[in-house]
């Protein structure tokens, strides 16, 4: 008898979420970034399907502990413009680390999702705060050691 090949999509509302903190202390902010998106995505489950959003939410704490490594602590800049002239803002990873920490992890881990209604969904799952506490107590989050 021939065995056939079925392909189960599973409906959104099925997806078993989960939570899961992450602290971002001493930890290199790419590897941690690459770690959130894929918990994000859903990719570590067995029902992962690219169009679907099958993935957990991520908390990520002490934001402001994160580093990088080599020299990039000095070099890397983080550009935006207002679209006005002369409306370029280029700053620093010290500067950002100091005044929005949360941003910088949140910036990582959007450039590894998808660039479409996907990925804007997905970074919502995201959650980054500055200090070791978090309000979402209440969901039972489980740590997640990289």
């Amino acid at each position: 008898m021939k065995q056939e090949k079925i392909t189960r999509f599973i409906k959104t509302e099925d997806a078993d979420r989960k939570w899961h903190v992450i602290d971002a202390k001493d930890m290199v902010l790419g590897r941690l970034a690459a770690k959130a998106a894929t918990v994000i995505r859903g990719k570590h489950k067995p029902i992962f399907t690219p169009n679907m959003d099958t993935g957990d939410f991520v908390i990520v704490v002490n934001a402001d502990k994160v580093k990088l490594t080599g020299k990039r602590e000095q070099m890397k800049t983080y550009f935006s413009h207002s679209m006005y002239p002369g409306g370029v803002k280029i700053r620093t990873f010290a500067e950002l680390k100091e005044k929005r920490p949360e941003f910088i992890i949140q910036h990582a881990v959007k450039g590894m999702l998808p660039k479409n209604r996907l990925g804007r969904q997905l970074i919502k799952k995201l959650k980054v705060y500055a200090g070791a506490d978090h309000p979402h107590a209440a969901q039972k989050p489980e740590a997640l050691s990289l």
